[in-house]
């Protein structure tokens, strides 16, 4: 007898030390696959384990297009984990849905330095590592003093791939200020010799753009990097491999994000265009 709940739980802890996904996400998979658990049935059809999932379409179908997308995502995920594990199970009504590509949102480089006039020592070095070096929030919680070279840092990103990113002088300057006053154990950022929690740090970095009037993520400040890179000639494969992607074709989404930016501003400035092409 097939227990998918017990098989939920290796799952998840799967993703979190083989595949090393953030806290957030494991959570939102483990969403997904509880609430399949509680709406569909596995049963079996000519010898086959059949899972029909027309019960959680219909309870999540009025949910946003994305939401379904990314629950459908975690349970042929989950489904995939269990074929490695030499169990077979056949998804139906698993088709796909249509959902509207958005573009990323980067902050500013004017919004983060006006963000920055705001910021205390620890303020600044947060906004300035996840700016400067293009990081996850999760890879800023688990940056290790030992992984802090002069001039590179080393972040084991997704799935334990290790990447060199390199570090601005200025930035190791105030990293040095900032272990030299805070004299953390581990972790760059601790609290109480554990590292600081990804909720944290965004409330932090939240907190920041609200003072002058922004709503932000951390992960629009990653956004920020690899627009600021593109825009200004980096080689798409240099920036793909200092964010950590595992294709080259999720980085192209900022190419797009480039050309959608250099048609608004087409379309502001060239004078026979006017209010009915913008």
């Amino acid at each position: 007898m097939i227990n998918l709940d017990e098989l939920r739980l290796d799952f998840l802890d799967y993703l979190e030390q083989s595949r090393g996904y953030s806290s957030l996400s494991v959570k939102t998979y483990n969403e997904a696959l509880t609430q399949m658990l509680k709406e569909c049935s596995l049963v079996e059809e000519n010898g086959k384990n059949i899972l029909e999932l027309m019960p959680l379409r219909l309870k999540i179908k009025n949910q946003n297009s994305k939401t379904i997308s990314k629950k459908l995502s975690a349970i042929r995920s989950f489904i995939e984990f269990l074929k490695l594990k030499k169990i077979d199970i056949i998804l139906k009504s698993d088709d796909s849905i249509k959902t509207a590509k958005t573009l990323p949102k980067p902050i500013s480089h004017k919004h983060i330095l006006e963000a920055l006039e705001h910021c205390d020592d620890k303020e600044t070095l947060l906004i300035e590592l996840l700016y400067s070096l293009g990081l996850r929030i999760s890879e800023l919680c688990s940056l290790e003093l030992d992984n802090i070279h002069d001039e590179w840092i080393i972040i084991d990103g997704k799935g334990s791939k290790q990447r060199q990113i390199p570090l601005l002088k200025s930035v190791k300057v105030k990293i040095d200020k900032y272990i030299s006053q805070n004299i953390p154990y581990k972790y760059l950022f601790e609290q109480k010799k554990d590292k600081l929690s990804q909720n944290s740090i965004r409330y932090i970095i939240v907190k920041i753009f609200k003072r002058i009037g922004i709503k932000a993520t951390p992960h629009q400040l990653r956004h920020s990097y690899a627009s600021e890179l593109l825009n200004n000639n980096a080689r798409i494969a240099d920036v793909s491999e200092l964010l950590g992607h595992s294709s080259m074709s999720t980085t192209q989404v900022y190419t797009k994000l480039g050309n959608s930016l250099k048609m608004q501003n087409y379309k502001s400035a060239h004078p026979l265009c006017d209010n009915s092409d913008s």
